[in-house]
């Protein structure tokens, strides 16, 4: 597989792990990255608050040498990447926007080509399958927390490769591993990073309450695949227990990290040894953990056979207790909204979808107000699906 390389600003500088683990990953997997000659600037984050056509130009530079070449672009940076999908986006929608990027260029560009993140890459492109055959240092026993951050899956209109508040491409790159990541409410939880300098107590309380979350979902880990998230979660982290009294100690990866140690890279080779929370002891301390793990499942299941044989025992016509609330989406629908038809929609959705219910009843605890946005956009998203559905009968 061959595909463009474009490192950005960061991969070299405050990224350096991402730019070394990339590099390294890409090896161990027999990728082949060609790195865009004389690369320049995508913009991020400056540009497009600026001037419109500098913030789809400055990105169109980089996709236009590379479409010259016929290649794809992995950004391993989800600014960058953001950036350049809208781009894409841009270009291929409207042939005016296309003929002004040109004129700005002063060279061709089609958007033929498409721009990846690493999850793409891995997940879809490069597949589990072959990532699970390269596997050869199994994480097993670890437990990180899968953190998407706002740019990767967001606008669905130009990203939309996973769901934009449930994604699970990186935990299933982690499942393939051999971690175990956990399930929690935050992954695509903003962590505020664009109000470091001049907010920066709103940031520290941004960041904190995702550190919270993730250790109260039984994190051992963080693992993101965007550089200021990175800075955020591990930089600021010394600071923000300071401040809130606590203590988290939860060593922050890139997901370029985990893939090439997992298939044989020494820590230190991809920079695990740089960061700021001590990031390399946790892989010495697995098999002990995975151990306990295994044997914490067996006592469960052997508990479950017990159970299983009690409720088989009981006399037959003996009524039982439900396992739970049937009503349970109801409820927590009726809780969103006044309007029982709403209510009853909502409800039917979260039937199909438990794993979805579980994460909106827990958002509903912390902001009712986003919980309600959510709902809007499942029911919306529910119709659109059910118009294509009708209209395709028609047809």
């Amino acid at each position: 597989m061959r595909l463009a390389y474009y490192p950005g600003c960061s991969l070299d500088a405050t990224a350096i792990e991402y730019g070394m683990s990339t590099q390294k990953m890409a090896k161990l997997l027999d990728i082949d990255l060609w790195e865009i000659p004389d690369w320049s600037c995508c913009g991020a984050s400056s540009a497009h608050q600026t001037d419109h056509l500098l913030a789809i130009s400055l990105p169109a530079r980089n996709l236009a040498i590379a479409e010259r070449e016929g290649l794809d672009v992995l950004a391993p940076c989800a600014a960058c990447y953001n950036r350049m999908r809208a781009t894409e986006y841009e270009v291929r929608a409207s042939a005016k926007t296309r003929s002004q990027v040109e004129e700005a260029l002063g060279m061709p560009y089609q958007a033929a080509h498409s721009t990846i993140s690493v999850l793409e890459l891995l997940d879809a492109r490069y597949g589990l399958d072959n990532l699970a055959a390269r596997v050869t240092n199994p994480l097993k026993g670890m437990t990180p927390a899968c953190y998407y951050g706002c740019l990767l899956v967001r606008p669905v209109a130009v990203t939309g490769f996973d769901d934009p508040e449930n994604p699970q491409s990186m935990d299933r790159i982690m499942k393939t591993l051999g971690a175990s990541p956990v399930d929690w409410a935050f992954k695509t939880e903003c962590c505020g990073a664009g109000l470091g300098v001049t907010q920066t107590d709103i940031c520290l309380e941004m960041t904190y309450q995702i550190l919270r979350n993730a250790k109260e979902a039984g994190a051992d880990s963080i693992v993101t695949a965007c550089p200021v998230c990175h800075l955020n979660l591990d930089m600021r982290q010394k600071a923000i227990e300071k401040k809130y009294q606590t203590q988290f100690n939860l060593p922050v990866y890139y997901v370029t990290e985990l893939v090439a140690i997992a298939c044989g890279a020494e820590p230190p080779a991809v920079g695990a040894n740089r960061h700021f929370v001590e990031a390399v002891s946790i892989f010495q301390q697995l098999p002990a953990k995975a151990k306990a793990m295994e044997e914490a499942a067996a006592q469960a299941a052997k508990a479950g056979k017990g159970a299983a044989k009690a409720k088989a025992a009981k006399p037959a016509g003996e009524s039982e207790e439900p396992a739970a609330d049937e009503d349970a989406g109801l409820a927590l629908a009726r809780k969103l909204y006044d309007d029982e038809s709403k209510a009853a929609q909502l409800a039917e959705i979260l039937k199909q979808e438990p794993a979805r219910a579980e994460k909106l009843a827990e958002m509903l605890e912390q902001d009712k107000s986003k919980a309600l946005k959510v709902a809007d956009a499942l029911l919306a998203k529910k119709a659109k699906e059910k118009s294509a559905g009708e209209e395709g009968n028609k047809a």
